[in-house]
């Protein structure tokens, strides 16, 4: 197994010197955390510390992490998304470096599509090119057969070998697509394939859905992380107050883990059924039920709308 060869192709998709490489944050990263990250950078383009760099990085890693899950989603400042998949990156080479395990580039991989889930595109995209790269190299025989204990579950449906990523996530990184299979089971409607709509959906833990409903039938695959869900069957919508105006009729105005029960009485009527959906799980939600979700971790899942 030539494992300078898989190094060598990494080592091609960084800037040529430490000069080109560029680290540029607004005011808001400390100059400590600067700091770190300009030390990893160095150790990066030393021949000696190549390796190195994979230590400094997770320093990164973990305090970038701590400002991402800090309040909700749309409050995370883009800079410290960046900050974290620099120090993704910065792992993942200093990973590549030299005669690595199988362990490790198995781990690599998994870092990649962290820093595509939770970070923010740097370098042109560069952890997207970087997957590609180890992808390849499995394809081409490189690496030896991945060990059946790898971090990436199998779900019915969806091949989790996959690269996750952001917003836009097909338009972004095209792969994924090619990663997910349609459910033999949604065969069962009347339309083909090509009416079949795949969402992809990925948050940190305590991340809701509110309590609404869908025109189409529902098959969510769980791919990475726990979910909790509730249904209410569509017998009881009076009970579940849906929004007034057209636009939200679909959404129910009750915070369904903490409801208001002097305004929404009803609501505690409702009967319903709940579940954790676990990776690998396929739950079917039948078009028109209510139901309201819950990450309990960070989570990937991916639905498939079909009539």
């Amino acid at each position: 197994m030539n494992m300078d060869y898989v190094w060598g192709d990494v080592r091609a998709l960084l800037p040529v010197t430490e000069t080109e490489f560029p680290l540029l944050f607004s005011e808001m990263v400390e100059p400590s955390t600067l700091t770190i990250l300009e030390l990893a950078r160095k150790e990066l383009y030393s021949e000696l510390e190549s390796s190195a760099c994979a230590d400094s990085a997770q320093v990164i890693i973990d305090y970038s992490w701590e400002k991402i899950n800090t309040g909700t989603w749309r409050d995370v400042e883009k800079e410290w998304r960046r900050v974290y998949s620099y120090g993704c990156l910065f792992k993942v080479v200093g990973m590549c470096h030299g005669d690595p395990s199988q362990a490790k580039l198995q781990e690599a991989i998994r870092t990649c599509d962290m820093g595509l889930l939770m970070g923010a595109s740097i370098l042109d995209n560069i952890l997207q090119r970087l997957v590609g790269v180890l992808k390849n190299k499995v394809k081409q025989g490189v690496l030896s057969k991945v060990d059946s204990d790898q971090p990436y579950p199998k779900v019915k449906g969806v091949d989790g070998m996959g690269y996750l990523a952001q917003h836009q996530l097909f338009d972004q990184v095209p792969e994924l697509k090619e990663d997910i299979r349609i459910p033999d089971y949604c065969c069962l409607g009347e339309g083909d394939d090509d009416d079949i709509m795949i969402n992809a959906w990925f948050g940190p833990e305590q991340t809701v859905s509110p309590l609404h409903q869908d025109p189409q039938q529902n098959f969510l695959a769980q791919v990475i992380g726990r979910k909790y869900i509730r249904l209410y069957n569509p017998e009881e919508t009076e009970n579940l107050y849906p929004h007034q105006s057209h636009l939200l009729s679909n959404t129910s105005q009750v915070d369904v883990e903490n409801p208001d029960v002097v305004q929404f009485p009803d609501f505690l009527k409702a009967s319903y059924q709940e579940c954790v959906l676990q990776p690998g799980d396929i739950l079917f939600i039948p078009k028109q039920h209510w139901h309201y979700i819950r990450s309990l971790e960070l989570s990937f899942s991916v639905s498939f709308w079909w009539s």
